[in-house]
């Protein structure tokens, strides 16, 4: 025989509200507004072909292949298929206004931005002796030793130090402000004079500088962050007023 625990919706309430969900379920809700308000009226309309790709993409996204995946999957989720089917509306909506607003600003602004785009090679050790750094950094320049032979002997990680340091392609964000302005200035390949950070001190050896190409995944990237920092401001302008059924004397029902 087994059990049934009954959830009631002044239970999720009342949970959403104890675990401090209710400012960023608030933000949410207001920016679904923002969207599907500005969409009408900048007049943006959604075509019903368009809105059958939108909810095959959204099944596509969510392995829904089958029937029966569907249906698990709106089941779980708590979802009636007019509501799954409002959930693509909203997806596309936000896609087409974002490419609305913005399709025309992308090229700009990635000209003005480039190099918060570029992307770099790197080797890395860090070190917590900044004599013992300068020690290998000049034994580095006269090729006395490789750092290769540094790695294996000053990293701890087993996978860092069997990759010789190798910290892959990384963005311009990934580094600390006061690494980035030396590294991204580098002549590749050429081996940093070591940087004292709160982490320790670090040896870096820059491989490679690659510069950005605004291809179409790169487009989508600023589109979506042009779109995201816009909404953002959106929602500093309003005032969200939220009305929840307020009980003193609530205590969260479990039937079983």
């Amino acid at each position: 025989m087994s059990n049934t625990l009954n959830i009631s919706d002044k239970d999720i309430i009342y949970y959403i509200k104890l675990s401090g969900q209710v400012p960023s379920l608030l933000e949410a809700i207001a920016t679904r507004k923002i969207i599907t308000d500005t969409a009408a009226k900048e007049g943006i309309k959604i075509e019903p072909e368009e809105l059958q790709q939108a909810a095959d993409s959204l099944r596509l996204a969510n392995r829904l292949l089958k029937a029966e995946d569907t249906w698990e999957w709106l089941e779980k989720h708590h979802l009636s298929l007019d509501e799954f089917e409002e959930l693509a509306q909203t997806n596309l909506l936000s896609a087409k206004l974002a490419n609305h607003l913005f399709a025309d600003k992308i090229e700009p602004f990635f000209y003005a931005n480039q190099l918060d785009y570029s992307g770099v090679v790197t080797y890395e050790v860090i070190l917590d002796d900044e004599d013992l750094a300068l020690e290998i950094f000049y034994a580095l320049q006269e090729g006395e030793i490789t750092f290769q032979e540094i790695a294996r002997q000053y990293i701890q990680n087993p996978e860092i130090r069997r990759a010789g340091g190798y910290q892959g392609i990384r963005p311009r964000s990934d580094f600390r402000p006061e690494i980035a302005a030396v590294v991204f200035a580098a002549t590749p390949p050429q081996i940093l004079k070591p940087i004292i950070t709160p982490k320790g001190v670090h040896i870096i050896v820059v491989e490679e500088i690659i510069q950005p190409q605004l291809d179409e995944q790169l487009r989508q990237r600023i589109m979506g962050d042009l779109f995201t920092n816009w909404l953002k401001q959106q929602i500093t302008t309003v005032e969200i007023v939220a009305k929840l059924a307020e009980d003193a004397n609530y205590q969260s029902s479990k039937d079983i």
